[in-house]
């Protein structure tokens, strides 16, 4: 699966978004029904996963860490408390809780940010690029980064 794209959309007045049709064509083409809905670690947005891309992820930060060490079954628990399990419903649809708009300060309008494996949930009610780098530090930043010498895992694929 391979989310791609930068689609706006609005939230009605019951918390409900429509995941845009080019993102539901996709899930429907890769039989994914189950989604999965956390507040990113480390950004100020909502990230929306197909359930098997989520049990990926969870079983990758569980096999790093010990059960037996207090601290990384802290992190552990925390990594995997906060999240929404849930379906689209018939129209495409999908609620968001409150507490989750609160976390990504998204209020009316909402960016979907395809990221390869998932899907971001910006605030889009500002209207800023938030989300983005200026033009000239990414192409800078991606000249830096394709200059270096490809990762382990890069050279596996």
């Amino acid at each position: 699966m391979r989310f791609l794209g930068n689609i706006e959309a609005k939230i009605d007045a019951k918390g409900r978004l429509f995941l845009p049709a080019t993102f539901r064509k996709i899930l429907q083409q890769a039989g994914e029904e189950d989604l999965v809905l956390r507040k990113d670690v480390f950004q100020p947005c909502l990230v929306l996963f197909p359930k098997s891309t989520w049990n990926e992820q969870m079983d990758l930060v569980r096999s790093r860490l010990s059960r037996w060490k207090k601290d990384q079954q802290a992190i552990y628990r925390q990594f995997v408390s906060d999240l929404e399990e849930f379906n689209l419903d018939a129209n495409g649809r999908f609620l968001v809780p409150k507490r989750y708009l609160k976390m990504a300060d998204i209020h009316q309008s909402v960016k979907f940010i395809g990221m390869g494996d998932c899907i971001e949930l910006w605030s889009n009610d500002d209207k800023s690029d938030q989300p983005f780098v200026d033009l000239e530090e990414f192409g800078e930043a991606l000249e830096r980064l394709m200059d270096e010498e490809p990762k382990a895992q890069d050279k596996e694929q």
